[in-house]
């Protein structure tokens, strides 16, 4: 994947702002008094007191499980409600990054591949043109366009017969998790063969009393509009998007009133495969290659490879999964270890419950886990667990380095820039759940690990029932986590090498 890491990146991050609108939230500044941020070292009257009143201080509603040790031996420094069983959101990441790691390895790569199942004479197929996923959830749309360009390389000019497409290589998944509302693009379907984290771009701009759409699959270089994927404006108020299997496309409308002038959004793919070879249909023909509607096979025919794509390696695609927190990548990852493993492709639960068993074995500890990404919040974690699992044998060599940079930051939400303590760590955020676990290097060289995990669970259901994104009450919850766990993280920083 040469130099596709950029445009990768630059894709992932416009993802995760516009796509996960069910998390995303604004800083509110909490008239609640907190600790203001000290010089490392110093030791306050606050930072005396147990964890206990600072989760009182906080004003976080429901359960807060919080555990600090030493990273090198285990040993617990504090804790409060540490066995608390929580939903871990996306921390659940960070297990997923290590069951892949250790199952695939950290130079694994995935293939996309185009196949050919005839002779190739003078530029022409006599039979079938093939593509074939590997099950690499980072395939983009520039990532097509050089496999295009690599099999018009080859001379191909002309396919005889149809052209198909096979996404075996994973499950097929219509969603991630079944609660999500239709229209979450964080929550799109997987399979063997997978393009733009399987979400299409929706676009639309008012025209007097009438809206004008597109859907596109556009990443850096391209921007090939699509028809698996169609939507219709509509004349209601409520609700704002509703989803329909077409039966080979993915039906969308959208409620008018909610247009205003114009924008737009990732929404989720629900045929990944069809989606996938619509597009490089599309690009093959700028190469003057025409090829058929694609067709889904269910077996890769026997067949000779005309060309490949090889994903980036394991480590650095988990490592912007852990930045940009993909749940695609983590699904995929995960079930491409249980196959690993088992030698057979295992369902997204089964999958789940292989992953279950094999971090229980490799700390000795106790969770439950229904997924790889942390998207559903029937996945369960202690506190207490999740920092056994980060201080067990050979975790923190292999997690710390792809965990993302958590910047430390003063009561109103500026960065600290000259504290020096560094926090690498994952977070994990759903309507009333906001979780943070990692490690922490302090100013000496000591290193720390740790969990914060909150969950208001009575109101994440009386939110889920009002059918909203991101129901009011939870960016309340949400900022007033996030400040206390940066008040954690300065407290553990300053206290660790004066005081424990």
């Amino acid at each position: 994947m040469r130099g596709s890491y950029s445009r990768r990146a630059a894709l992932t991050a416009l993802l995760s702002s516009v796509a996960t609108l069910g998390f995303a939230q604004a800083p509110v500044v909490s008239k609640r008094p907190v600790a203001r941020p000290v010089r490392v070292g110093q030791v306050t009257p606050e930072m005396r007191q147990s964890l206990a009143q600072v989760v009182a201080n906080s004003g976080v509603a429901g359960r807060v499980g919080i555990v600090i040790a030493d990273a090198a031996t285990g040993e617990v420094i504090d804790q409060h409600d540490a066995d608390v069983m929580q939903p871990p959101a996306s921390v659940t990441k960070s297990v997923t990054a290590l069951y892949a790691l250790d199952s695939l390895g950290p130079d694994y790569q995935w293939k996309t591949r185009v196949y050919a199942n005839g002779p190739i004479l003078d530029g022409i197929l006599d039979g079938d043109l093939i593509l074939s996923g590997g099950g690499n959830p980072n395939l983009v749309t520039d990532d097509l366009a050089d496999l295009a360009r690599l099999v018009a390389e080859t001379g191909l000019r002309e396919v005889r017969g149809a052209f198909l497409v096979y996404d075996g290589a994973l499950p097929n998944l219509d969603e991630i998790d079944g609660t999500q509302l239709d229209q979450s693009g964080y929550n799109p379907a997987l399979s063997g063969l997978n393009l733009n984290f399987n979400r299409v771009y929706f676009e639309w701009k008012r025209q007097g009393a009438n809206y004008t759409v597109s859907m596109d699959a556009r990443s850096e270089k391209y921007r090939p509009a699509v028809t698996v994927a169609r939507m219709q404006v509509v004349d209601r108020a409520a609700p704002l998007y509703s989803y329909r299997n077409g039966g080979g496309f993915d039906q969308w409308t959208v409620a008018k009133g909610g247009l205003g002038n114009g924008g737009s959004r990732w929404l989720p793919v629900r045929y990944p495969a069809l989606y996938a070879g619509e597009v490089f249909a599309v690009l093959a023909s700028s190469h003057g290659l025409d090829l058929k509607a694609p067709v889904e096979v269910a077996r890769l025919p026997d067949a000779s490879v005309v060309a490949e794509h090889s994903s980036a390696d394991l480590r650095d695609i988990l490592r912007n999964m852990m930045k940009y927190s993909t749940n695609l990548t983590a699904e995929a990852a995960g079930l491409a270890a249980t196959k690993a493993r088992t030698g057979q492709t295992r369902g997204l639960r089964t999958s789940a419950l292989g992953m279950t068993h094999w971090a229980r074995r490799r700390a000795a500890i106790a969770p439950v886990f229904t997924d790889h990404s942390g998207l559903g919040d029937t996945s369960r974690m202690t506190a207490a667990d999740m920092v056994a699992f980060l201080t067990a044998s050979d975790v923190q060599p292999q997690l710390f380095p792809i965990m993302k940079q958590i910047l430390l930051k003063d009561a109103d939400d500026k960065t600290i820039t000259d504290h020096p303590a560094v926090v690498r760590a994952k977070t994990g955020t759903l309507n009333f759940v906001s979780c943070l676990a990692g490690y922490i290097r302090t100013a000496s060289g000591r290193d720390l690990a740790f969990a914060i995990f909150a969950a208001d669970l009575q109101a994440r259901e009386r939110g889920k029932r009002t059918g909203e994104e991101q129901p009011a009450d939870s960016i309340a919850f949400n900022t007033k986590a996030k400040r206390l766990q940066q008040v954690l993280l300065q407290r553990w920083a300053a206290l660790n090498d004066s005081a424990d």
